[in-house]
């Protein structure tokens, strides 16, 4: 319960480590320093992942959609190794939030289900890797 709690804090955007003392965050774009124009406390640099493609089912889902035209349920069922209850679950947040959309037609008398990458879903993920990008070089340049 503390490892949830520790981590949901540091996931806020405070501003200040927790148990730090109190020192500032560096930003991943800037160092986040005097020099910055970032308010402190500001929703910007390494605490400012978009948390809905962060999470690693919806991460995965839009990965596919991104080097896929198109994707039906089961195929993405099939590539995420999921359940059908997960993966509707997260595919309605993405679909909610106009990153995939969902074409629901008719094979036969079979249901077919097909989601696709939309223009503002495929900027949210560029967004995602250029930010784990400078997060990466912002580490390694340490």
């Amino acid at each position: 319960m503390a490892k949830h709690g520790a981590a949901k804090h540091a996931s806020e955007g405070t501003g200040a480590a927790r148990g730090g003392g109190g020192r500032a965050l560096r930003s991943v774009e800037g160092g986040g320093g005097a020099g910055s124009s970032r308010a402190p406390g500001s929703d910007e640099g390494a605490l400012a992942l978009d948390r809905l493609i962060h999470e690693r089912m919806r991460l995965g889902i839009v990965s596919a959609l991104a080097v896929n035209d198109t994707l039906t349920f089961n195929d993405l069922k099939r590539l995420m190794q999921t359940t059908d209850g997960n993966l509707s679950v997260h595919a309605r947040k993405l679909e909610d939030a106009a990153y995939v959309t969902c074409t629901k037609t008719f094979e036969g008398r079979m249901p077919k289900t097909e989601y696709r990458l939309t223009a503002t879903g495929r900027r949210a993920l560029e967004r995602y890797l250029d930010h784990m990008e400078a997060l990466i070089r912002a580490t390694r340049e340490r």
